[in-house]
């Protein structure tokens, strides 16, 4: 018998309980049935699984707040994803060299990448120095480069393959080409959230699921469907748009309850004989929760309610909408917030790195530089990490005449608050940025050293699937300590 079959005793309904999750107007939990019912296998046939996750959940389900393996520093994160991989030698790692190599070939030949290049190709951006630490910065981020001294610079990143999809899903889920739960999971599923009415795990990416790989980018894989993100498409400002179904035009709140009430209890009838299954639980809580974010979410998203000293702070567009919403989830409890720059690739600049930079950080500089101001003033940067950057970097050689390839040999992000060592710059490139050349840190090690700042070890923050125990670094990283504060 499935978890949606009937039992005896309640036959008189004449429905499965799939019909009637399906028929009974809940708004969001539809939705929610219709995702589970299409997504991933949500745990391992395991009874030592279910018991373990059980006692993990207590009572207020999967998402209850937990206490990580030692005092954290931080316990929330927000990730500004700039898919398309940034050119590290136009924005935070400057190259005089390639100004008097203009056009030579890089020494000792290019490195393979992703494409054939040319020479050596000049910024076409100025750099200054910012702040006590004195760290340059491009002209395209004068209000981030305000906060530089808040800020440590990972100058020195490395990943395995210049090639976007096994990139993103390398620096997004640890694992660049099977199904593995994403770090927004991971983090969820270890600290839990802090407002049981919001997703703990939410995505804001404008114009639908981001090419490419859609959802897989945000998955929870083998760990409970709770834990998977949530996504927003925040080119929307009405929240009926923003959150599809988040309102019922048929039912009242009242009667949604009674309806939720008598699910709830055909369905605890149930799994009284079936407690190793916890696709069930998952269920049921992602219909109560559902049901809860039908007042919550419309506060949390409106914007509307901030003074205009904040809207002035942040600017205007997407991105300021964005980012400006995302502190609001985050300080209304919500864990992991990931930001995108949109659908497609946009920082995948081939072939003009000027025009295509440009746009973007202008974009985006303003209300980055307003995200760390903001949160610093709420006192809230100190426990939030903020985390920018792409799933690599881009060649100081030159393509298709004003382009940059893609570069998994050596690029640059950032992260600041929760712990982090600001004013600080960690590792080098050569001296053309190509390579890393001083204190490589690979994707793995920015992933433990983010769970370390939130109180893990990431080598325990396991799940046992497959018979295997399975960690969002793999069976590699290791805590970069010289960045932490």
């Amino acid at each position: 018998m499935s978890a949606y079959d009937h039992r005896p005793s309640i036959a008189d309904l004449c429905l499965g309980r799939r019909e009637v999750l399906l028929r009974c107007g809940m708004g969001l939990g539809t939705l929610a049935l219709a995702d589970l019912m299409g997504g991933p296998k949500l745990l391992a046939d395991n009874s030592q699984d279910a018991a373990d996750e059980s006692s993990r959940s207590g009572s207020l389900g999967p998402l209850a707040p937990r206490r990580p393996h030692f005092p954290a520093r931080a316990k929330r994160v927000i990730h500004i994803f700039a898919n398309g991989g940034p050119s590290q030698v136009d924005t935070f790692d400057p190259k005089p060299s390639l100004k008097k190599h203009a056009g030579k070939p890089l020494p000792g030949g290019n490195p393979t990448t992703m494409s054939k290049t040319g020479g050596l190709f000049p910024s076409p951006f100025k750099f200054r120095k910012y702040g006590q630490s004195g760290i340059e910065v491009s002209e395209l981020f004068p209000r981030v480069a305000q906060s530089i001294d808040e800020i440590c610079v990972m100058r020195s990143m490395q990943t395995d393959i210049p090639q976007h999809e096994t990139s993103i899903l390398l620096m997004l889920c640890g694992e660049s080409l099977l199904s593995r739960p994403s770090m927004g999971s991971w983090v969820t599923y270890g600290l839990g959230s802090e407002n049981q009415n919001l997703p703990g795990f939410i995505v804001l990416c404008p114009g639908g699921a981001p090419k490419p790989l859609g959802a897989r980018n945000w998955q929870s894989a083998f760990l409970p469907s709770s834990y998977q993100g949530i996504h927003i498409d925040s080119n929307h400002t009405d929240l009926p748009k923003l959150i599809e179904n988040i309102r019922n035009d048929t039912m009242s709140l009242e009667d949604q309850k009674r309806q939720l009430d008598l699910v709830r209890a055909l369905n605890r009838e149930h799994q009284e004989h079936r407690q190793e299954e916890m696709q069930l639980e998952a269920r049921i809580q992602s219909f109560e929760l559902a049901y809860r974010m039908q007042t919550e979410a419309a506060d949390a998203f409106d914007v509307g309610k901030e003074p205009q000293s904040i809207h002035d702070l942040y600017g205007s567009g997407t991105q300021a909408r964005q980012l400006l919403t995302a502190r609001r989830l985050l300080e209304k409890g919500v864990r992991f917030v990931q930001v995108w720059s949109g659908v497609e690739s946009r920082w995948d600049a081939h072939d003009n790195v000027e025009k295509n930079h440009r746009e973007l950080a202008q974009e985006v500089d303003q209300p980055l530089g307003a995200l760390l101001t903001d949160l610093k003033q709420r006192g809230m940067l100190q426990d939030t990490i903020v985390l920018w950057g792409g799933e690599f970097g881009r060649t100081p050689t030159v393509e298709k005449g004003a382009g940059r390839d893609h570069n998994h040999y050596g690029f640059t992000m950032w992260m600041a608050g929760g712990g982090v060592k600001g004013g600080h710059v960690h590792g080098t490139t050569d001296e053309f940025g190509f390579k890393a050349v001083e204190n490589p840190m690979h994707v793995h090690d920015l992933q433990a050293t983010i769970l370390h700042l939130l109180g893990f070890d990431h080598e325990k923050l396991t799940y046992r699937y497959a018979g295997r125990d399975f960690r969002l670094t793999d069976v590699h990283g290791r805590v970069v300590k010289e960045i932490i504060a």
